[in-house]
């Protein structure tokens, strides 16, 4: 079917195109063909080259005929002036008056074969550059992907009571915006990463019946997944790091940030497995990845409530402290102050 449209193009529409498509297609596959030292695409590529200088060499014929025609054959005009010879010559008639000789009509001017082969050229020439350059100069799907994920507007999201009971609470919108910050994947240790999850929740604490807001933010990055919460309960830091003493968390160290007093600590995550089809409500709780957590008291005066800021990764593997100090001296300041 498409050599008989080839066929139906005009000449020198066809003969272009021919030499164009052979041409591009047989230097590709030559190219790759040495690239890859395969000699299989070397023969079809050189199929290609040869067809390609058939093509031209019968365009270069054409063009030499339509410059140079050849001078028509003089047999008819011999034997006409031969007869004109034995004929006797003819009496002399009376001449009549002279007819209007007819006006030729005008010829139609034929197409210009150089122009028609230009614009063939030019038009799949075009066509071959945008095939052959196409997938270096459009975008990929990895680039298209890599729009860093954002944080939802949670104007319509429903705040639990005791949020207006606290003073000034921070909202998990509010911490998902100071935490998703452009630069968070450098302050990892990670630059060329993006941000491929962004959410904030406002919840309560676990186990206290509602009472205590918690509202937190989450970024996830193909490394790691950093989780920014603050607990608005009496709890100082001090007395955070005496409970710690009869816990499991390990590699304790107390320090000040911001001038406020803060811990660093390490744990455990949780990994719960949720069966979302029948039967059975899922696996049980398993012991995650180790989290590093830095945690930091509202004020100076550490006079209740602090904020957790936590980084994990799906390997194990934990960032230098110095991250988690950098994400607190970024993002805290960030948030607004709480009044008591």
């Amino acid at each position: 079917m498409l050599g008989f449209l080839i066929r139906l193009l005009p000449f020198w529409v066809r003969e272009p195109l021919l030499i164009v498509v052979g041409s591009v297609f047989g230097a590709r596959i030559m190219y790759l063909a040495v690239r890859d030292g395969e000699w299989v695409p070397a023969g079809i590529g050189t199929v290609f080259l040869v067809f390609t200088a058939v093509r031209v060499h019968t365009v270069v014929k054409a063009l030499r005929e339509r410059r140079n025609p050849s001078p028509p054959a003089a047999e008819d005009g011999t034997a006409a002036q031969a007869a004109a010879q034995t004929q006797p010559a003819a009496r002399p008639q009376p001449q009549a008056a002279p007819e209007p000789r007819p006006v030729p009509a005008a010829q139609e001017k034929e197409p210009n074969a150089w122009g028609q082969a230009f614009a063939a050229v030019a038009v799949f020439a075009a066509i071959a550059a945008a095939a052959w350059l196409g997938p270096e100069l459009m975008p990929s799907d990895g680039d298209s992907a890599a729009q860093p994920a954002s944080c939802a507007s949670g104007e319509s999201e429903e705040l639990p009571g005791v949020y207006a009971k606290t003073p000034q609470p921070v909202t998990g919108g509010e911490l998902c915006k100071a935490l998703n910050r452009s630069d968070l994947a450098q302050l990892l240790g990670t630059p060329a990463e993006t941000a491929t999850v962004a959410s904030g929740t406002s919840n309560t604490a676990p186990l206290t019946d509602g009472k205590v807001a918690q509202p937190e933010a989450e970024v996830q990055f193909d490394t790691y997944t950093v989780n920014v919460s603050a607990t608005y309960n009496e709890l100082s830091v001090a007395q955070y790091v005496k409970l710690m003493k009869f816990g499991e968390e390990t590699d304790v160290r107390t320090l000040t940030v911001l001038g406020r007093p803060a811990v660093l600590s390490s744990d455990h995550t949780m990994k719960i497995e949720i069966n979302l089809g029948g039967g059975s409500s899922g696996g049980p709780v398993e012991q995650g990845p180790l989290a590093r957590t830095l945690t930091v008291a509202f004020d100076g005066k550490d006079r209740g409530g602090y904020y957790d800021i936590t980084v994990w990764s799906e390997s194990g593997t934990l960032p230098d402290d110095s991250a988690l100090l950098g994400i607190a001296e970024k993002v805290l300041p960030a948030l607004p102050p709480r009044t008591v």
